[in-house]
């Protein structure tokens, strides 16, 4: 968000609260109002309680309250894990403030714990003194059993250290519902909106919104819809006439630059952002995909838009999604095809067709734990060499990143502005935190995105004649800036040309096996690539006062993680650069010098340093490597004790000969 100009990222509720404001509840029960300036909730349950849908509820009313945010969802691969076991914990986590925050938090100030299994999952990155809300009906022997307490947490005082409010939400949805004809099992999945009822109540949420959501999602089952607006208002009520929450919370809406604004997933942007490159390319959109965990939903989204001149394919594999999507390419609109890292693998042999047809098209490969099927609901950076290298021969293609979930809009455009202008495929490199995450997304106006239809230049006629004068078509004839190749609509008179997987002949296209011609356009190709660096910004540096010595390299999502931490250590009075890489191939001309810079490179990375081989191969410099591959993102504080341990090695050392 634009606007404003935080001190921290993610704090304690305590953080930034002004005196309580007290307020009277119906009954006369006199209760206090806290203004927070910014507040991370956690709600875990099973797999089967609703946690995410309970989450994205409450980030939508919170995005249309006004405050910035940035959400975590966290569930596991499995359909349907055994009820009430630990590997069947589901959560969801949010940090919402009054002004612009860079990640979800490092970890809750509010826990709220379905069952046994969610709060022994997740208690113990609930800091000391958070507050803990408990469904205290599911604390039953069986289910304590289940993920092996030998005593009840809330009778045997191991839960002292926090503010545990043991609510019995089963009981009270049941009770909300008495009268709704449903049966008991049906009656309880309402809980979850009981329990958004509460939290409503508790940060001052607008209800409205909801309301409407589950009259529409429930439309066709209006005895559900009405069950669960009863026990939404139930938990709303609930929070304002209990005793058990004497305080409520208030965190105002963040400053914003005019205009317009929606809650946005990553995935949502992306696809929304391929839909508007079709638009301001004058080209149908197809998209040849197979269904894949992360990527999915951008299948989804785009089925909706046919009347934006999008068609979708479900393919019967990964394979076909590509081969339709090159094929769509080849007849003249923009291709794209959308996967996780298992089906890139799979599409290896088609991405070499594309770089060799030099036609566009746009992979978007959402990234998740690896290898192989790995941890498919995880997140991960462990991609980035696969889509440089991951193909055989000398096959070079454009790899670009987006940094968050609003900005996979952007980069959708551009990777499609950099395939239709340069005739390439692109890869564009999203992963499961961006793709699931969410925060406020202003929509751009529809004239300010790139006008595309001077990349498109289809050729309608010959351009160039045989040694006798004939006019002929010659595909492979180049463009002398962007050494892109001619592209025309097969069918078109006179412009027949072969294409294929065997090496072509420069100008003609013809079957060529001739070793010059091929060491020719190999290097020809990658030239072509090393060219886009002419047309893609300098480097994204963030430094303040234009003196770091250290400086914080990324790419992709851990954008917002590096970006709180540098706010930290520049909080408590030391120097970072930070440095965000969009374009990872080509990088930025000025990459080079723009490193050289700083006596310190640390680079983050959610993989085993991969970027930061690539750097040091690319500009020779002593990058040092931070990596994890947990499944989840850094935490700022981590990569903030980094980069406090580097600025302090640095500042010990000389500086250009003079002892600090």
């Amino acid at each position: 968000m634009t606007g404003s100009t935080p001190t921290t990222d993610a704090a304690s509720p305590a953080d930034g609260s002004t005196a309580p404001v007290a307020t009277s509840a119906p009954g006369g029960l006199v209760k206090s109002v806290v203004e927070l300036d910014r507040v991370v909730i956690r709600l875990a349950g099973d797999s089967g309680d609703g946690m995410q849908l309970t989450g994205n509820r409450f980030t939508s009313e919170t995005a249309s309250f006004g405050n910035d945010l940035k959400t975590l969802p966290n569930f596991p691969a499995e359909i349907r894990a055994p009820t009430g076991t630990l590997p069947g914990v589901s959560s969801f986590q949010l940090q919402f403030a009054d002004h612009d925050v860079m990640t979800p938090g490092d970890a809750p100030d509010v826990l709220v714990a379905m069952n046994p299994a969610a709060l022994k999952a997740n208690l113990a990155e609930l800091p000391g003194g958070g507050l803990l809300i408990i469904d205290s009906d599911e604390f039953t022997p069986r289910n304590l059993a289940k993920v092996g307490y030998a005593t009840n947490p809330l009778e045997d005082g191991s839960l002292e250290g926090w503010q545990t409010v043991p609510v019995p939400l089963t009981a009270m949805t049941l009770d909300a519902l008495a009268d709704s004809g449903l049966g008991k099992k049906e009656a309880e999945r309402s809980k979850n909106m009981f329990t958004l009822g509460l939290l409503s109540w508790m940060y001052h949420r607008p209800t409205e919104g909801t309301i409407r959501f589950l009259e529409r999602q429930f439309r066709r089952k209006p005895e559900i819809a009405a069950a669960n607006i009863a026990a939404f208002r139930a938990g709303y009520n609930y929070g304002e006439t209990t005793e058990a929450f004497a305080v409520s919370y208030e965190i105002k809406p963040a400053p914003m630059a005019p205009g317009r604004y929606r809650n946005i997933s990553g995935n949502q942007a992306l696809a929304l952002g391929l839909v508007a490159a079709g638009q301001r390319s004058g080209l149908p959109l197809f998209l040849g995909a197979y269904p894949i965990t992360p990527a999915s939903d951008i299948l989804h989204e785009l089925s909706k838009h046919k009347a934006f001149g999008v068609r979708t394919f479900q393919a019967e594999d990964e394979i076909a999604g590509i081969g339709a999507a090159l094929g769509a390419s080849f007849g003249g609109a923009l291709g794209v095809t959308t996967t996780s890292g298992p089906g890139v693998a799979l599409k290896a042999e088609t991405i070499g067709l594309a770089v060799m047809t030099e036609l566009p098209l746009v992979i978007v490969d959402v990234q998740r734990g690896g290898p192989s099927t790995g941890l498919p609901t995880k997140t991960e950076q462990s991609d980035l060499l696969q889509a440089m290298f991951g193909r055989n021969g000398e096959a070079p293609l454009p790899v670009i990143a987006p940094r968050s979930p609003g900005d996979c809009f952007d980069a959708a455009v551009e990777a499609a502005r950099i395939a239709l202008t340069y005739r390439t495929p692109v890869m564009l490199l999203s992963d499961g935190y961006l793709a699931n995450g969410a925060e406020p997304w202003q929509i751009p106006d529809a004239d300010s995105l790139p006008d595309l239809t001077q990349a498109v230049a289809f050729a309608t006629e010959p351009n160039g004649e045989t040694a006798d004068g004939t006019p002929e078509f010659l595909p492979y004839l180049r463009d002398p800036e962007t050494l892109a190749r001619a592209w025309a609509i097969p069918g078109t008179a006179g412009l027949q040309h072969r294409i294929g997987g065997l090496e072509k002949a420069d100008r003609t296209g013809n079957i060529s096996y001739d070793p010059a011609n091929h060491d020719f356009m190999t290097r020809t190709r990658q030239a072509k690539v090393d060219g886009i660096a002419a047309s893609i910004p300098l480097t994204d540096v963030e430094d303040p006062d234009g003196d770091a010595r250290v400086a914080v390299i990324g790419w992709g999502s851990t954008y917002g993680p590096i970006g709180a931490a540098c706010r930290r250590i520049r909080n408590s009075g030391r120097k970072v650069a930070q440095i965000h890489l969009r374009h990872i191939n080509p990088f930025p001309a000025d990459l080079g010098e723009v490193l050289a810079r700083y006596d310190r490179v640390i680079c983050p990375e959610m993989n085993l340093g991969q970027l930061a081989l690539l750097l040091r191969a690319k500009f020779l410099v002593d990058v040092q490597s931070h990596t994890q591959v947990r499944g989840l993102p850094f935490r700022a504080a981590e990569l903030a004790a980094v980069i406090q341990d580097a600025i302090d090695s640095t500042t010990a050392a000389p500086a250009n000969g003079v002892l600090q």
